[in-house]
């Protein structure tokens, strides 16, 4: 387990951040089992194509993203939101939701629930919209 003081993450916009990276990070959560990160072209253009990308740092080492996309001035949509497993419980996704927040203070910040993280949503204080719909 690894214990943390709040200031030792470093929170910061990477909107460059490296495909190798994000799908190290997606494979360090649970998200990797919901994305083709064998798929290197294909993450490729996930990371090319977002527009806000917040990440958390300890000790320079890469233990969160936030990667979203917005016109920042109506809507965010918060694609992947990924904490390494062994940082997770500590306020790390909580936090960074709120730096995409003030990424896009105009916008509304939305997105799809994980199966593993429905319930964590309504407890760091969004609202659950019931009109969503995939194609």
């Amino acid at each position: 387990m690894v214990k943390l003081r709040a200031m030792e993450i470093v929170y910061l916009q990477e909107n460059e951040l490296s495909t190798a990276e994000f799908i190290q990070i997606l494979a360090e959560s649970t998200l990797a089992e919901r994305r083709p990160i064998h798929d290197f072209e294909r993450m490729e253009l996930m990371m090319k194509h977002c527009n806000l990308v917040i990440t958390a740092r300890h000790e320079g080492e890469l233990v969160g993203v936030a990667r979203s996309w917005s016109d920042f001035s109506f809507t965010t949509y918060l694609a992947d939101l990924a904490i390494s497993e062994v940082y997770q419980s500590k306020g790390i996704g909580k936090e960074l939701i709120k730096k995409t927040k003030l990424g896009a203070p105009l916008a509304k910040l939305i997105l799809l629930a994980a199966p593993k993280a429905i319930d964590y949503y309504p407890r760091i204080g969004m609202e659950k919209h019931e009109a969503c719909y995939v194609l």
